[in-house]
């Protein structure tokens, strides 16, 4: 899938790698205040960054590039990124869910 250009620039600004790993994802995440969960075979993803108006959470959702590996060791691909920010994880979860 090719990713819009709103969505990799919020990549950037998230530091979010398009094309990763559920481990790596988790262990680059969890020390920054993020949650990772697998969902069938979708990864929602509830990130922390900074700013200043309190909403500091986002969602996003990666899917799996393959049917054959849904380990934490398989091949994730970013699929989208929440427009907005949230006050807390568990909204970025929902909106994650939602999408």
């Amino acid at each position: 899938m090719k990713m819009n250009g709103k969505t990799a620039a919020k990549a950037t600004t998230y530091r979010l790698q398009k094309i990763t790993t559920p481990e790596a994802l988790e262990t680059r995440l969890m020390n920054d205040g993020g949650t990772v969960l697998t969902f069938g075979d979708r990864i929602l993803v509830a990130g922390y960054f900074y700013n200043p108006n309190g909403r500091s959470y986002y969602g996003a959702t990666y899917r799996f590039t393959t049917t054959a590996d849904h380990t934490c060791e398989g091949q994730i691909e970013l699929r989208s990124i929440s427009e907005d920010t949230f006050e807390d994880n568990g909204h970025a979860i929902a909106w994650a869910m939602a999408n």
